[in-house]
């Protein structure tokens, strides 16, 4: 076929890829000698025996052949000796998605089992920089690049919605310490530690904000988080896309220099350590005036420093470690959260092999995003799969939100029964929390602050129900009871009352359904709703639902200041606010 032939995708991506060749890239395009070592340490080769097409060299050699035919001399000498090939129809550009986007997870394990170097990890990601430049790319891939273009972090959080979360989470922390200076400074200036986090834990996961919030409070840190800008992950990273991983880091960059912080603490996550730490100030072109350390890191100096104390026999269930791809591989954080395990764990089990290394989760290079990729990737989890189950520990713990998912996806499906956490939450369970001699007294929640409200209590178990009506009871609000789904519905459409509770794991018909149903009844949908659950990792049910979400979200236990102090800010909250304030 002719160039005259060509489809203009594909004679963009050829185009492209002249701009985005350095020394780095071309090196490791022509210095493959095609020796095999690589071979084995993919674990999508070995989770799928008998497939070349997983081979990183075979893989290599799909991105190798356009590279050779246009930009090598020796594929205009010897084309067919080296296989040289040319791009020429968009549906040369989709078997290409398939290979850089579905086939690897840009982990870099073939990278160091290279004898000559090469990496194929990095000119991969050039190569799906090319077919994003066109519009190629899985959907999930446009969705999230979108949400991280316009919105300003990779899952669409809006700004009311992390600013709620963070005001729940110094309330309950303050609750819970009971102490008013307990609290999530935003956007305080001149403080020590600006503190970065993943969206993750905003939408699924707020307690590792409250842990991380508590461990900065006991430490006596000066430090800040800050209202826009926060989000440390960057999707340009996993996309390819050198523009969008500039203008991500380039956000952050300039919210801290605006607080005038010292120091940058990003929260535990592979993909946003390596790309705001390592890779962020080459594509943003920013000359950095500060410090920058992941929070693993900041722990465990505390520890060592006897800032915070910690007493390891709290965490007494076994645990070992996995080690992010981009933490241990990328940039060598690898004994530092060993180090911490041992301070604040009592059982910890190395897994085999380890640190540099260790297998992918399987949910790296954005393949948690890529839902048409997910037989495979579940396939290619055995290896991960093997790796936990051998280690005899019960819970797996992990410096990478995007390892939590990964983790957790491959847990359900090979059914081994082990729960997936993170540092932040064995440092806090961990913790040895010291009463001030002096504590301020709270404000007290005066019983008029509930007279004459109506709340439906929704739970499966009989005496958490008794507990929460007597409670509000005492405090002058009417109660109806419901003891599973049928119940609630029927008394809220009949009350109508003024706050709803709900559980997530009930026998009939979960919460997460019921909150759906409340969420789509035209008389129902406004009324506020507080999941209180023992189970808040069941927490994505609820706001994996395309419904405004929930009012608020408690985690059992459930104390008697903690419910009133909820119960009081929720109606407050929905008392001031208008109709059809929050997104839908």
């Amino acid at each position: 076929m002719s160039k005259e032939k060509r489809s203009h995708k594909a004679q963009k991506v050829i185009e492209r890829m002249g701009k985005k060749l350095n020394r780095q890239v071309v090196g490791s395009l022509v210095a493959c000698v095609h020796c095999g070592n690589c071979t084995d340490s993919c674990h999508y080769v070995l989770a799928n025996p008998g497939d070349p097409t997983y081979a990183p060299a075979y893989k290599a050699d799909r991105i190798r052949k356009f590279f050779k035919a246009h930009y090598d001399w020796t594929g205009r000498v010897f084309p067919a000796w080296v296989g040289a090939k040319s791009l020429y129809t968009d549906e040369d550009l989709e078997e290409l998605k398939d290979t850089v986007f579905g086939k690897c997870t840009n982990c870099r394990r073939c990278t160091i089992n290279c004898p000559m170097g090469v990496d194929y990890a990095t000119f991969n990601r050039m190569a799906r920089g090319l077919l994003v430049s066109v519009g190629v790319m899985p959907e999930g891939v446009a969705v999230v690049s979108k949400d991280q273009w316009e919105i300003g972090n990779q899952m669409g959080v809006l700004k009311e919605d992390y600013l709620d979360t963070l005001e729940w989470m110094s309330e309950e922390l303050q609750g819970e310490l009971e102490d008013p200076n307990a609290g999530i400074p935003i956007d305080k200036e001149d403080a020590d530690i600006v503190y970065s986090i993943n969206p993750r834990e905003v939408k699924y996961d707020p307690r590792t904000i409250a842990d991380a919030a508590k461990i900065f409070h006991q430490a006596g840190a000066n430090w800040t988080m800050p209202s826009e800008g926060w989000d440390m992950t960057n999707f340009g990273l996993f996309s390819g896309d050198d523009d969008l991983g500039g203008a991500v880091a380039r956000r952050l960059y300039e919210k801290v220099s605006e607080l005038r912080g010292k120091k940058l603490v990003i929260s535990e996550c592979g993909h946003g350590y390596r790309s705001t730490r390592c890779e962020g100030q080459n594509w943003a072109q920013w000359d950095i005036d500060f410090v920058m350390e992941s929070s693993v890191i900041t722990m465990l100096n505390y520890i060592k420093e006897g800032r915070i104390k910690v007493d390891k026999t709290r965490n007494t269930t076994p645990v070992t470690f996995h080690d992010s791809c981009n933490n241990a591989r990328s940039c060598g954080l690898t004994e530092e959260p060993r180090e911490l395990l041992k301070l604040v764990c009592t059982d910890f089990r190395e897994m085999y092999p380890n640190r540099a290394e260790n297998y992918c989760c399987t949910g790296g290079g954005g393949a948690m995003s890529m839902s048409e990729y997910t037989p495979r990737r579940l396939k290619s989890a055995k290896i991960k799969a093997d790796q936990l189950a051998a280690t005899g520990a019960k819970i797996v713990v992990t410096s990478c939100h995007n390892c939590v998912d990964g983790l957790a996806d491959c847990i359900k499906h090979y059914k081994l029964g082990m729960e997936v956490t993170q540092l932040v939450n064995l440092v806090a369970n961990a913790l040895v929390i010291e009463k001030k001699v002096t504590v301020p007294v709270a404000e007290p929640i005066a019983a008029s602050d509930l007279q004459g409200r109506r709340i439906l209590v929704t739970d499966d178990e009989p005496d958490f129900v008794t507990f929460v009506s007597t409670v509000l009871e005492d405090n002058g609000a009417t109660v109806f009871r419901a003891y599973n789904a049928a119940e609630a519905m029927e008394i809220a459409r009949r009350e109508k009352p003024d706050l709803i509770t709900l559980d997530i794991s009930m026998p009939d018909k979960d919460g997460s359904e019921v909150f759906a149903d409340i969420r789509e009844d035209d008389i129902l949908k406004r009324i506020p709703v507080c999941i209180i659950t023992g189970q808040p990792e069941l927490r994505k049910l609820i706001y994996d639902k395309p419904h405004r979400p929930p009012e608020g979200f408690v985690s059992k236990p459930v104390t008697e200041d903690g419910l009133l102090l909820n119960v009081k800010k929720l109606l407050k909250v929905a008392h001031h606010q208008p109709e059809g304030v929050r997104k839908q």
